[in-house]
């Protein structure tokens, strides 16, 4: 066999190894409890807002960039959630959200949140997040 053949299978085994690995950081959506079993790593989680037995604080003239709530995941965990950014229009009508962020000492920090609006005639989604 010729060295360029052999080159180019070494090549080849190294691109798929590399595929392969991408392809098992490709996480579907998880839950607060497997979030909180790898803190600092990004999850999405989907889950449903909070708001009887908890409520939502945003206060835009103390800091407009901060606001919590309470959110229960779709195994049925409540977790307080912190959103690094304005309090997204409508929030409260919202059937479901898929945020993306972090789990750090027991509060999922969120860096972006999609929300589910109901709607009766089409499924509106929109999409909130920083920069960053």
């Amino acid at each position: 066999m010729k060295k360029i053949n052999i080159v180019m299978l070494v090549v080849i085994a190294g691109v798929l190894a590399a595929i392969i690995g991408m392809v098992g950081d490709f996480s579907s959506y998880q839950t607060f409890a497997s979030a909180e079993e790898k803190p600092g790593k990004e999850f999405q989680i989907i889950a449903k807002l909070d708001t009887i037995s908890n409520p939502m604080h945003y206060d835009p003239i103390q800091d407009p960039n901060h606001f919590t709530f309470y959110a229960k995941d779709e195994a049925g965990l409540l977790k307080k959630v912190v959103f690094n950014g304005t309090k997204p229009q409508d929030f409260e009508r919202s059937e479901k959200l898929t945020m993306t962020g972090k789990m750090e000492n027991g509060t999922f920090k969120c860096s972006k949140i999609l929300m589910k609006c109901p709607s009766k005639y089409n499924n509106d989604q929109i999409a909130v997040g920083t920069a960053g």
